[in-house]
């Protein structure tokens, strides 16, 4: 009797284990492609090889392409055009959801930096897939200086190739892509750290 109830407690905490960390794991911190290569200061002939081949690669759009036109609502329900922003270097930058740690802290990271922006003259973008009112609340809780667009029906996420889905729902990847003053892709950022990403973003527009 004793090895039977033994047996009984092992079987209930073995079923109990469950899988919480997977079934809860937040859209937020989803970063998908990787530009380590592109870290390496002193690569060899072999290793910008090894770079072209990660470059072809990627699930991205390709630098030098044409950056996907679109037309939608920002927080304050203007609507922006893309195209209308050609003749200046646009920072396009997509992220999962309004008011999540990630997202907060990469905004305000561009919040904290804007004078830099306004002085190069770059246009900032964000871009997910809440609804205007989502983007007023978030915009005006942080004082975010800079349009966010209602990407509601995740369109321009799928056409920049950043659209995602967990269980039912769709949302963006955390992706930025450099628009240069022609509309072609200058930069993209497959790999993003929310904190320090305006700086990083600052640096390439500097190279352009």
């Amino acid at each position: 009797m004793t090895h039977r109830w033994m047996l009984g407690i092992a079987f209930l905490l073995a079923a109990c284990g469950g899988d919480d960390d997977a079934a809860e794991a937040p859209a937020d911190d989803t970063s998908a492609g990787s530009e380590a290569a592109a870290d390496g200061d002193e690569a060899t002939d072999d290793e910008g090889a090894g770079d072209e081949a990660a470059a072809e690669d990627s699930p991205y759009l390709a630098v030098g392409s044409e950056a996907p036109d679109f037309t939608a609502r920002d927080q304050s329900g203007t609507t922006r055009h893309l195209s209308a922003l050609r003749g200046g270097v646009v920072v396009l930058y997509f992220y999962p959801r309004d008011e999540t740690p990630g997202c907060t802290a990469e905004a305000c990271a561009f919040r904290d930096v804007w004078e830099r922006y306004e002085d190069a003259d770059v246009t900032v973008l964000g871009v997910s897939v809440d609804d205007v009112a989502s983007h007023l609340a978030f915009a005006q809780h942080h004082s975010l200086p800079f349009s966010l667009i209602a990407d509601v029906d995740a369109s321009i996420a799928t056409a920049y190739q950043v659209a995602t889905r967990q269980g039912d729902t769709v949302y963006a990847q955390r992706v930025t892509y450099v628009i240069d003053a022609e509309g072609r892709i200058a930069h993209v950022f497959g790999q993003v750290d929310p904190g320090v990403h305006a700086d990083e973003v600052l640096e390439v527009i500097g190279g352009l």
